[in-house]
């Protein structure tokens, strides 16, 4: 993973501004998937609530007429998804992915070397605290408290 972006090469990717633009974008886009699928399930439970026979004829045309509208939704709400659809392909065509993955490529490599720096960190810290022990350690074992606590 560390191919080109390790390297310094990598070329003109997108700067953090279109990164962050880019990602947007898609929660924007995944956003309307979400109100479009539940727009498409809520009409179609309440296409099929309306469907059952009654017997006044009132109620008959008032509940066809409410299926009319839950059906044009649905319709509208499942055009809307293929407009998405259509959207994402044109993105998926049009803004260079590649240059986003050689973008992440290299936040990739930068968390990597940022790693590295904070296991080196840990080990300083570690080793210096055993030797702190170990001083504790043998001050307390020579001092007098202790040799006077045993005698007590």
């Amino acid at each position: 993973m560390m191919n080109k972006a390790a390297m310094g090469g990598g070329g003109g990717g997108p700067t953090a501004a279109a990164a962050a633009a880019a990602s947007q974008k898609q929660k924007t886009l995944l956003q309307k998937v979400d109100t479009d699928i539940s727009n498409i399930v809520d009409n179609f439970s309440h296409l099929v609530n309306l469907a059952r026979v009654n017997d006044p004829p009132v109620r008959n045309s008032q509940e066809a007429f409410q299926m009319e509208i839950r059906a044009a939704r649905m319709v509208q709400a499942a055009e809307s998804l293929r407009n998405l659809v259509s959207e994402l392909k044109q993105t998926a065509i049009f803004s260079g992915f590649g240059s986003l993955n050689e973008n992440v490529d290299r936040r990739i490599a930068e968390f990597n070397r940022l790693e590295e720096g904070t296991e080196r960190l840990l080990e300083r810290v570690g080793e210096q605290a055993a030797a702190s022990l170990k001083e504790l350690e043998a001050h307390y074992y020579s001092s007098a408290l202790r040799t006077s606590h045993r005698e007590a």
